[in-house]
């Protein structure tokens, strides 16, 4: 196994990534909880499971080593440091009380780490403890004491690699915020990562890592909307200069809609000069370039957000490739996660099976489509950028 990672793009040869194969933390999901848990509805697990493995596989069949979140946390629990954050982080809900939160301290901490991670993700139900007191007295049998984490599947919002450095991301929303905390347990404890050098953490502004695309080698793209923050860019654009990890970062306002939460699902990149895009925003799609002399940043005016990209690159333009034929076709299948693709490679990518018409776009465009199953795995509105953190890529030269 390799101990290496760093990525530099959105498109080199894809070798280490991290994804998390769904588990119990779905089973919790119900039609009064999914809403608060960001879920349009209830999947099969079941189907879920198998749609997953199979994107698994498809990534093994093409010599990517593929590392499981839930595995590499139960490891990381082995430390006892380890054991003793996580503990502490997640019985800090003042939702629970004091005599609650003494009892799940000293049950948690009794678990062996395998039994404690299944904990931290899949939650810890009100019917599930013996506590006692006022607290669990007052609540529901089923109410969550430790809410579940469905959204875990996700593995690209809680981290993302920019270069050799991780920044471990602050998520915005309430539901999902101790999903980093778990990341950030595996980045400093599990030996996989030992050494590895940290550029952002779970306490700072709000930024997402599917609001950051690695363009090229010293360019990111950092969506703002619903999710990250102008002051999440600003300060995840300072903290990345100072350690000389890019030269430009591109601030891209994104206009807010049901299903356009971060930049990747109108925009992925499929070739180091080829994006494809949500045509009915495409048009509109801005940037900001923000670069530094080593001591201020300094904001350019905002530019289409193309024109921007392939100047920070280096390059005459960018190609744009068209999500569906037409703005209703275009509209299903980005909410179907259609721009939201996986690139492999150069000229490669993983894409769900049903999103047709952009698919049959992208190999018209030169582009290696390869297909998946999604129907289950959609129903948290993520694609195979979504549900992947790539680890590793070998570095490609542009221009």
């Amino acid at each position: 196994m390799t101990e290496a990672y760093g990525v530099d793009s959105e498109v080199g040869p894809l070798r280490t990534v991290m994804l998390h194969r769904p588990g119990n933390e779905l089973r919790r999901l119900t039609p009064r909880n999914n809403d608060k848990l960001l879920f349009d509805g209830i999947p099969w697990v079941g189907r879920a499971q198998d749609e997953h493995d199979a994107f698994a596989q498809a990534l093994r069949d093409r010599n990517v080593e593929v590392l499981y979140l839930g595995q590499l946390l139960s490891e990381a629990l082995g430390d006892p440091a380890a054991r003793a954050s996580a503990v502490s982080g997640t019985t800090e809900d003042l939702r629970l009380g004091d005599s609650l939160r003494d009892y799940l301290r000293t049950a948690l901490a009794a678990l062996d780490p395998e039994q404690l991670a299944e904990a931290l993700m899949a939650g810890v139900r009100n019917d599930e403890v013996r506590a006692g007191g006022l607290v669990t007295s007052l609540l529901a049998h089923e109410d969550f004491l430790i809410d579940p984490l469905p959204n875990l599947l996700f593995t690209r919002d809680s981290s993302v690699w920019i270069r050799d450095s991780v920044a471990v991301t602050s998520l915005a929303m309430p539901a999902r915020a101790r999903e980093t905390q778990l990341t950030e347990l595996i980045y400093k404890f599990h030996p996989r990562f030992s050494g590895a050098d940290k550029v952002y953490d779970h306490t700072l502004e709000h930024v997402e890592g599917g609001d950051v695309l690695a363009l090229g080698p010293g360019v990111l793209a950092v969506g703002v909307g619903e999710r990250t923050t102008p002051a999440g860019v600003e300060r995840l654009a300072r903290r990345v200069f100072a350690k000389d990890l890019a030269h430009t970062v591109l601030a891209v306002p994104i206009a807010q809609q049901r299903a356009t939460m971060h930049l990747d699902t109108v925009c992925t990149m499929v070739d180091v000069d080829a994006v494809l895009m949500y045509p009915n925003m495409a048009e509109e799609m801005r940037a900001l370039a923000v670069t530094t002399d080593g001591e201020e940043l300094h904001v350019a005016e905002s530019e289409p957000f193309l024109v921007a990209a392939a100047k920070a690159l280096g390059i005459d333009t960018l190609r744009r490739i068209d999500t569906g034929l037409d703005p209703v076709t275009a509209e299903r299948e980005q909410w179907d996660d259609g721009n939201n693709t996986l690139a492999l490679a150069p000229r490669v990518c993983i894409a769900y099976e049903r999103t047709v018409e952009t698919n049959a776009r992208l190999e018209e465009s030169g582009i290696e489509v390869i297909r998946i199953s999604g129907s289950e795995l959609g129903s948290g509105r993520g694609g195979p950028r979504c549900m992947s953190c790539p680890v590793l890529r070998e570095p490609i030269t542009i221009g």
